[in-house]
């Protein structure tokens, strides 16, 4: 039985690393990869383990978390710490040490196995594409990067804009168009398809299912998205559809990931009765929209208030939109 180890930071997994993983564990019997992290790592160890497990499910991969020099010069027992470090989580034989750097030629010289140098990282080939890849190059600039990132690494850097307001105000149909306008896709509302399937009387369970719904559909599309993905409606919503249906907001609705940016749609719009409306009159219109709002500000989101004409609301939607990419790409630059 032939078996092989790879380490490394993973930070972020990217494809140089997804391919070198793939093409090692054609190679042999049982592939271990150890992902180290440090406590102040920019992007946490627990999260880059759970990606990589979730990325190669047919290997070992198990996680060093405790601090450890970096490089030789930090430490003269550097190779000795390593090679202790390697041993307690791969007690067997190494036939194959893999890696994409210079670095593996003499780690393997103190865990064992056969230096095994794959990639075009280390062939210096393919600079501009998965040979060039760096971590420290996508933590600056992931969206630069979007077409190299797997999928659990592109749900972490998507940006997520979800519409929040009363029935009619618009929000599916904005949600399609900015989906349009940067090419990218948009999650519509499961409430509606609840309600015409089975109806507008809803009970707790019935609020319940609709959140969690809607929440799950935006976390199986955030990796689909072209960088950013629309949402038409979130649990947050759905809190404000339980306070105005059974008097309050259960604590499941309000505690699930928030997106980067909310668009409040303004209850100026003209109003449009297709059958599946709920709250029709003025006053009952009115008191959602604050109860609505009020699940915004509670919450603490990033919001920003959007009315007037279809155009005046598409324009604005579009200038916070941009401002939210530029702040996001300055914040990972510096």
């Amino acid at each position: 039985m032939k078996r092989g180890f790879i380490l490394g930071k993973f930070m972020p997994p990217h494809a140089g690393h997804v391919t070198l993983v793939q093409s090692a564990r054609a190679l042999v019997d049982e592939l271990t990869v150890l992902v180290c992290s440090l406590p102040d790592n920019p992007i946490p160890g627990e999260s880059r383990l759970a990606w990589m497990r979730e990325l190669h499910p047919d290997c070992r991969v198990v996680a060093h978390t405790e601090p450890a020099p970096q490089q030789p010069e930090d430490d003269p027992a550097f190779w000795d710490i390593w090679t202790r470090i390697v041993a307690k989580q791969h007690p067997e034989k190494i036939d194959y040490l893999f890696a994409g750097e210079a670095y593996g030629a003499e780690l393997a010289t103190h865990v064992g196995g056969m230096f095994v140098p794959l990639g075009g990282r280390i062939l210096r080939t393919d600079r501009n594409g998965i040979g060039g890849l760096s971590g420290e190059a996508i933590r600056a600039a992931p969206w630069s990067y979007w077409d190299y990132l797997p999928h659990p690494v592109r749900n972490h850097y998507a940006l997520t804009v979800c519409l929040h307001g009363i029935e009619s105000v618009g929000k599916s149909t904005l949600a399609e168009l900015l989906a349009d306008h940067y090419r990218t896709t948009f999650v519509p509302e499961y409430g509606r398809s609840h309600c015409e399937t089975h109806g507008t009387d809803c009970r707790e369970e019935d609020l319940m299912l609709i959140g969690e719904a809607q929440q799950a559909m935006i976390t199986a599309a955030r990796p689909w998205a072209n960088r950013l993905l629309i949402a038409d409606t979130d649990a947050l919503m759905t809190a404000a559809w339980s306070q105005m249906m059974i008097g309050y907001m259960p604590d499941q609705l309000i505690c699930h990931r928030k997106a980067d940016l909310y668009l409040m749609l303004g209850n100026d719009a003209p109003f449009v009765d297709d059958g599946t409306r709920v709250y029709k009159t003025p006053e009952k219109r009115e008191k959602f929209q604050r109860i609505a709002r009020n699940a915004l500000e509670l919450s603490r989101t990033n919001f920003v208030d959007v009315s007037g004409s279809w155009d005046e609301r598409f324009k604005t939607a579009v200038v916070a939109i941009d401002v939210l990419i530029e702040q996001r790409a300055r914040g990972r630059a510096a």
